[in-house]
């Protein structure tokens, strides 16, 4: 059984047994978020791209439990200059973790960490999504996106236990949007993540959860610091 808890906006905790991973750890500038970054437990930290609303806290987990941050390759070596263990991969790569098998995905988007000290940008390699296998059960995390027509291969190649959309709209997929991807992902649980956090993602969960419904498939609204099992 997985324990999985949504920390708000894009963040992500799953549990197995003694293995634990966190998805893009924007904690400590999330007006949402329910925990404290020194509460969070984990082996690996997986960062979908490189906004800081996505890695904000990524360094301080991974230092705090000697985990490793597993991202694009680019991503993951700005973090090694930090002194924090990772693991690069790239777009279409997947790997066996001791959590479980990780496979990055497709997602339109951009990536990149302003420099505030002078004002520059970092490109950080592409953007992605997750394929997560874990005892048996597919979770997909679709990181920040556009909608894009592979979502329909990822939902033909396979059964997806588990799908986390974004629905925020102006800098991802919107509810509209979001609900072709459901439909062509075919998930048995859609949950929507990245909107309301602040008020340019203002959406209403649970009339996307509706409209889910009314085509056949099954979601969720799960509030920030509510855990539920798969």
């Amino acid at each position: 059984m997985l324990d999985i808890i949504f920390h708000g906006h894009s963040s992500v905790q799953i549990t197995s047994g003694s293995h634990s991973l966190i998805i893009d750890p924007f904690i400590t500038h999330n007006p949402l978020a329910k925990v404290k970054v020194e509460d969070i437990k984990v082996q690996y930290v997986v960062l979908t791209h490189a906004h800081e609303d996505h890695i904000g806290d990524a360094a301080a987990i991974a230092k705090n439990n000697d985990a490793t941050i597993v991202s694009m390759v680019e991503l993951a070596n700005y973090f090694s200059w930090q002194g924090v263990k990772t693991h690069g991969m790239n777009l279409g790569g997947s790997r066996e973790f001791e959590f479980g098998r990780l496979k990055l995905t497709q997602a339109f988007h951009s990536s990149g960490v302003t420099l505030d000290q002078d004002k520059n940008i970092m490109y950080m390699g592409m953007p992605s999504g997750l394929l997560l296998t874990i005892e048996g059960k597919t979770i997909y995390h679709a990181g920040d996106t556009a909608l894009f027509g592979d979502m329909k291969m990822y939902g033909e190649l396979n059964r997806i236990d588990l799908a986390f959309l974004p629905i925020g709209d102006n800098y991802t997929m919107g509810p509209d949007d979001a609900l072709i991807a459901a439909k062509w992902l075919q998930a048995e649980l859609t949950v929507p993540v990245h909107y309301n956090t602040f008020d340019l993602l203002k959406q209403d969960g649970q009339l996307y959860v509706d409209r889910l419904a009314e085509n056949g498939l099954n979601g969720k609204v799960v509030q920030p610091g509510e855990s539920f099992t798969l």
